[in-house]
Parts: C-alpha cells; sequence; structure tokens
C-alpha cells in the first residue's frame, strides 16, 4: 500500500507542468495522494515517517513542486490531529525549510514556520522535559518537575474559556487517580485576585494527587520557550524520569493516559 502511494506521488512529483495547466488542478491530484499517504503511515513512527517524506521530498525535481511538497508536508504535521505527529514538522523544517534547500512563499510563512518549531522543539514526546522555575503562592519558588515523580502540567488563563471549563472538568478526572502523581496547575496570567480565586475553587481530595498552585508573573522562568505556551490550556504528562509521554492533552486524552499508566502500575490481569 505505501510503495503503490509513495510510486505514485513519485510520478506526478516528476511530471512536468504542461502549457496552460493550471498549478491548482495538477497540485489538486498529488495533494489527495499526499493525504493517503499520511494515513498509511499513521501506524510507523516518527523516525520512519520522516525519513519517507524526506525520501519523498527529494523525489522533486523542480523547485515548484518540492515547495508545494514540503509545505503541505509541514503544515499537515503542524496541525497533527495525532499526538507526536508534530515532531514531523519539527523535522521538515530543521531539515528543508531551515537550511533554505525549500523557501516558503512569503516571509510571513517563514516567520511562522520559525515560531512553530522554536516553541515546540523542546517538548515534543520522548524528550525529556524541561525543568522551569516557578513561583508559588506563598513567594517561594519551585523547580518542576519534580524527579521521580509522575506529573501532569497544566498551564491555564483564567481569561481562557476553555481553560475554565477544563479547570472544571478536571477535578473529577484526578480525584480517580490510583497512583502519586504531581499536579502542576501553573497560572499564565498576572492577576493575583484571579489566581487566587482559582486556587480557592480548585481542590482535591484524593490523596494520591499532590496539587501545586504555581505562576511567573514576571515571565522569567522561560516557561513559553519550553513547552510551546502561545495559547492555553497546555497540558503534559511526564514520568518519574521526566520523559514527556503526553503533550497538548485535553482532558479525555488525559483520562487515557492514566487509563494506561494505571494498567503499567497494576501489571497485566490474572486470567
Amino acid at each position: 500500500m505505501k510503495k503503490t502511494l509513495f510510486l505514485s506521488i513519485f510520478l506526478l512529483a516528476l511530471s512536468p507542468l504542461t502549457s496552460g495547466q493550471n498549478p491548482a488542478e495538477r497540485y489538486a491530484g498529488l495533494d489527495s495522494l499526499l493525504t493517503e499517504f499520511y494515513a498509511a503511515l499513521v501506524p510507523e513512527d516518527i523516525e520512519v515517517k520522516n525519513a519517507e517524506m524526506d525520501r519523498l521530498i527529494e523525489t522533486c525535481r523542480d523547485s515548484l513542486t518540492r515547495q508545494h511538497v514540503t509545505l503541505q508536508i509541514f503544515d499537515h504535521y503542524r496541525h497533527a490531529r495525532i499526538m507526536g505527529e508534530e515532531a514531523v514538522a519539527v523535522h521538515i523544517y530543521d531539515e528543508w525549510i531551515a537550511t533554505g534547500r525549500v523557501r516558503t512563499r512569503s516571509e510571513f510563512e517563514q516567520m511562522e514556520a520559525e515560531i512553530f518549531a522554536t516553541f515546540n522543539r523542546n517538548s515534543l514526546l520522548g524528550m525529556k522535559a524541561a525543568e522551569v522555575t516557578l513561583r508559588k503562592p506563598g513567594g517561594g519558588r519551585m523547580t518542576i518537575p519534580a524527579e521521580g515523580r509522575k506529573g501532569v502540567i497544566f498551564f491555564y488563563d483564567t481569561s481562557c474559556s476553555k481553560c475554565r471549563l477544563e479547570l472544571q472538568l478536571l477535578p473529577p478526572v484526578l480525584e480517580d487517580i490510583e497512583f502519586p502523581v504531581d499536579f502542576y496547575a501553573v497560572y499564565t496570567g498576572a492577576d493575583r485576585g484571579e489566581w487566587r480565586d482559582v486556587r480557592s475553587s480548585f481542590r482535591l481530595r484524593n490523596r494520591n494527587v499532590r496539587l501545586i498552585h504555581l505562576w511567573d508573573p514576571e515571565m522569567d522562568s522561560d516557561y513559553q520557550l519550553m513547552y510551546g505556551v502561545t495559547a492555553t490550556p497546555r497540558m503534559f504528562f511526564v514520568l518519574e524520569d521526566g520523559e514527556i509521554i503526553g503533550r497538548r492533552l485535553e482532558v479525555v486524552n488525559l483520562q487515557e493516559i492514566i487509563h494506561y499508566v494505571t494498567l503499567v502500575q497494576n501489571g497485566p490481569e490474572e486470567e
């Protein structure tokens, strides 16, 4: 299946534009095949996807086709629906766009691609979570995530409607956790009163979950860059060794990871 799709894309990528042919019409067929190719590669790991996309881009002989294919691939993985596939977009940026081997269609597009790569490369799946030092309610400082403990890092702002919704949905999920974990609720705003209101309303009774409220009103911890917090909410799950196994999570994704970790903790069920 993959080989057939690759061959089809390869032949289309090699074929030059004919006189009077609309580029949009020519690329429509190419884009359709690319969509099928993405789907065929879903079960593969990131290294395989990177290699396949590099190989595909290299087949494009003329610069306009190479540009189109490269930017289509970048945009697809930049907006990936499957967690972790953003790493392919970062790879495409580093390998093809940043090096100048493929030019973007505008300076704005170049800047947008650079911002995406810069703010995502430090928190990809499988990477060790960056340590950032934030302020506690009493004014002291705390570096997170704590070594040797699982952690959920939740960045939110009170002006964000989706954040407010997730702040309501999270407590019931966290109350059911059966293993020790730190939940870091990181307020990204600077309104002390609003932060106090969140702390007073967001509480947990589950002794397995250590709830820690933090913020960085001066924004000197660099958490925005380390965790790609260009918007809120942003949520990550890290293991005891700091490995990121969940990024850009929503509550439903967090539930799935909690279920997975619980199964690993408890071991296989006896028949």
